[in-house]
């Protein structure tokens, strides 16, 4: 059973974060997973190790962890044999566990994911024609309770750690066969698809996954810095975008000290229906939010802010919403793109999905004021992994009936097999 209480969050407050960068595991050793260098040199030291020997294990522990995806001291083959018995004693190289993996028809992928505590989140990833994009979750669960979102109606339970954060990014290039080789090898199912950039298939980082990444900058920042050393994960800072749905006072400091692309969850252009759908807002106002954006650093033309907007029908789709959005671009001189995405429905939503014909003349409007604006593709919709729809499967199904079904799937891979 998960042993984290849940985190109390008495209202429209920031929630305070869990004080903690590593979980606590039942057998003691510590998981080196989402630690820099620095830490894993302290922790060697801590554990017996002189100044020099724990520096020069440090980096070579770097190397095998980000570079090259190992999880066995065993297969670090420029540590002693004498030491790695004494590092696996101590230490342990972790990844999330997988609960459960689907695969939608249109090629998306959702893995719900249990932590060394017992609690799960999910992550998704999304293949495209010259691309493939990774969902990273960065809390379980959502304070923000935006009335569009199926995770806004879970309870907040804690932040993610760096590790379980970077874990996820190291789960998908397990799951892809993304690591050297002496090679860069693809996974055999993927042999054929097309998009390589950078020699990959996962070549993009959303933080867009459950959970508000600037409730819980800190690791956030620290997973994302492990993500972008050139010596570890090595990718780039424009292949990374986070989201916010408006946390003004860590905005700047985003910008500041992981540098990534920026994109906003506005979804509504006036207070009423934005204080409505998107409760942030009653704190930290469009007007606010907007300034924040126009001060944003590295935003520029070839950095443009996305702004994400969900289409609601009779909420938020009128030509004159549309005509609002361009002004208010143009008042705060924003370099903008706006993402319209169609709302994906789950049980027991309030909302609907905006006409084809509705999304096309919102589109229009914004397109024809110099914006980009396209209508995403919803993806992943038959899996729940679309846009907004990221609950953990632990609430939609029991731990028996996610057993029936995998053995059900092994029954029929065997059938076919044979």
């Amino acid at each position: 059973m998960p042993d984290t209480t849940l985190m109390t969050i008495p209202g429209q407050v920031d929630p305070v974060p869990a004080p903690r960068d590593i979980t606590p595991r039942e057998d003691g050793r510590v998981d080196l997973l989402g630690l820099p260098r620095p830490r894993i040199r302290a922790l060697l030291e801590e554990a017996g190790l002189d100044a020099k020997q724990a520096k020069l294990r440090a980096k070579q522990l770097f190397h095998w962890l980000y570079h090259r995806g190992v999880t066995d001291f065993d297969a670090m083959s420029d540590i002693a044999k004498t030491m790695r018995p004494w590092l696996a004693e101590r230490f342990v190289i972790g990844r999330p566990d997988i609960v459960e993996a689907q695969h939608s028809s249109d090629g998306t992928r959702k893995w719900l994911l249990r932590t060394s505590d017992g609690h799960e989140f999910e992550m998704v990833f999304i293949p495209d024609a010259d691309r493939g994009t990774l969902c990273v979750s960065s809390q379980i669960g959502c304070t923000l309770n935006c009335t569009f979102c199926h995770t806004g109606t879970m309870r907040l339970v804690r932040n993610l750690t760096p590790g379980e954060i970077v874990g996820q990014v190291m789960l998908a290039r397990d799951s892809l066969g993304e690591w050297p080789k002496g090679k860069m090898d693809f996974a055999a199912e993927e042999s054929e698809v097309e998009y390589r950039a950078d020699g990959r298939l996962l070549t993009n980082i959303v933080m867009m996954g459950m959970g508000e990444p600037l409730y819980n900058f800190d690791n956030v920042r620290d997973a994302l810095q492990l993500v972008m050393d050139g010596e570890g994960l090595a990718l780039s800072k424009r292949r990374i975008t986070l989201s916010t749905s408006g946390v003004v006072p860590m905005m700047a400091r985003c910008g500041e000290e992981i540098g990534v692309n920026l994109a906003v969850s506005l979804h509504a252009v006036t207070k009423e229906v934005r204080d409505e759908i998107v409760p942030i807002n009653r704190k930290y106002g469009i007007e606010e939010l907007l300034q924040a954006c126009a001060d944003y650093p590295s935003a520029n033309n070839a950095r443009r802010i996305t702004f994400e907007y969900v289409m609601l029908k009779d909420k938020n789709d009128t030509d004159a919403d549309a005509r609002e959005l361009v002004r208010l671009l143009r008042q705060y001189d924003l370099p903008a793109k706006v993402n319209l995405i169609p709302f994906n429905p789950w049980p027991g939503s309030a909302h609907e999905c905006s006409t084809p014909e509705r999304i096309r003349s919102f589109s229009a409007i914004v397109f024809d004021a110099g914006i980009s604006a396209p209508v995403r593709t919803p993806r992943g919709r038959d899996i729940d992994a679309a846009c907004g729809q990221l609950k953990t499967s632990a609430e939609k199904k029991s731990r028996a009936q996610r057993d029936r079904e995998a053995a059900e799937t092994a029954e029929t891979a065997e059938t076919a097999a044979a």
